[in-house]
């Protein structure tokens, strides 16, 4: 897909569900109600090759199959390699596990102080609030837990968890994950928001979310309301192919932003699915549209089942080398790999840092030209008898 596909029309979610009233489709609640959850209720629509057919009846022993219609209305039926597709069809490579691989790779579980609580960093801690998400996708990192398919049997302990937060100052973040907190109802949400801002020493509230991209009629004036009563809550938002970001998506980011959520994206590069840099580019920029800043690219995680859309992290590379200086600022995300085991988020760059010494350091642009930067500050000159001979800017040292 071209960078020029970016600057086209929004895609619509509804298609299949033209008969639906529109208040019906409109609704989360039907939305829920009416997800896709059987391969034969994914066969009226088309037919599932036999890799799918497998991983579908493998699918409940993992992480469950849930589609919401919006969403499964984005599916070309016609390829099987659709990038939509990919993400939330089962596949038998799913039941295949390599050797590094595991259950747990951003190792969350030996990080819990209390139950449903990760405390990793120093200064913030990730709560997750449920197990259920409202649709599922196939390389989650968290498959161990969300569905509850392979029987974690997860509870948050929310009373716990806040009170953890309340008896640990030096916490002044925290990150309302799991699966997604916006599937709370908004009562829940609305105490538990509450709860968290009355804490004097948190400053910072996140909700990590697929809502928006899955279901985005879960964006209610309602809930923006809840919102706005505690603001400032920033929310990081998952989409990871421009087709993704269609009419309705913008316009439940349209209404986010309006209520004074502050919104970035997390996307994952899979492999058949955003592992080129034209559609990578095509995706940011219509993120920009949408007034979602790209945050992370995240190399995908060593979760079980996962090496059929694990992408080589030398494409991650490629993928920034192509979007720094070829687009905006704003559009670069930061490519990480959550470090296996927990050892947290790693930026991983380009190598634009080319040479380091006492006195300066030999960079590199977008366009391969070096450039020397002089590390003397405070008005304090080098000895030029000592200083190698300085080189006219812009000069190609390699």
């Amino acid at each position: 897909m071209s960078s020029e596909t970016s600057r086209g029309e929004w895609y619509q979610g509804r298609g299949l569900w033209q008969h639906v009233p529109e208040d019906d489709w409109k609704n989360w609640g039907w939305q829920l109600k009416n997800r896709i959850t059987t391969p034969a209720e994914i066969e009226k629509y088309f037919t599932l090759s036999p890799a799918e057919k497998r991983g579908c009846a493998f699918a409940n022993k993992k992480l469950a199959l849930a589609i919401t219609p919006y969403f499964f209305n984005l599916i070309d039926f016609k390829d099987e390699d659709c990038p939509i597709r990919r993400q939330v069809i089962p596949r038998i490579e799913e039941m295949e596990t390599s050797p590094e691989e595991m259950l747990d790779p951003c190792g969350e579980d030996g990080n819990m102080p209390v139950p449903g609580l990760v405390h990793r960093y120093p200064d913030r801690v990730l709560f997750l609030v449920t197990d259920r998400c409202a649709a599922y996708c196939r390389y989650c990192t968290r498959s161990r837990l969300v569905s509850n398919s392979q029987g974690y049997d997860f509870h948050p302990e929310f009373e716990q968890g806040i009170r953890y937060i309340e008896s640990h100052p030096e916490v002044r973040d925290v990150l309302l994950s799991g699966g997604d907190p916006l599937l709370l109802a908004d009562r829940k949400l609305d105490y538990l928001l509450g709860r968290l801002r009355a804490i004097d020493h948190l400053e910072f509230i996140r909700i990590g979310s697929r809502i928006p991209i899955f279901l985005p009629q879960r964006v209610t004036p309602e809930l923006c309301e809840i919102l706005t009563k505690y603001e400032p809550v920033w929310m990081s938002i998952h989409a990871n192919h421009p087709k993704e970001c269609t009419l309705e998506v913008k316009e439940a980011c349209d209404r986010l932003a309006r209520a004074g959520v502050p919104l970035g994206n997390q996307s994952v590069l899979l492999k058949g699915v955003n592992d080129d840099a034209e559609t990578m580019k095509a995706l940011v920029h219509r993120l920009l549209r949408m007034r979602v800043r790209p945050y992370y690219l995240y190399q995908c995680d060593l979760i079980t089942g996962s090496a059929h859309l694990r992408a080589d992290v030398l494409k991650g590379l490629e993928i920034i080398e192509n979007l720094r200086g070829h687009t905006s600022g704003y559009a670069v995300p930061q490519f990480v790999i959550d470090a296996p085991g927990g050892g947290g988020k790693v930026p991983i760059n380009p190598e634009y840092v080319k040479v380091v010494n006492d006195d300066e350091v030999v960079i590199r642009n977008y366009e391969g030209r070096m450039f020397r930067y002089s590390r003397h500050v405070g008005g304090v000159q080098p000895d030029p008898a000592e200083q190698p001979e300085q080189l006219p800017a812009g000069w190609i040292l390699d």
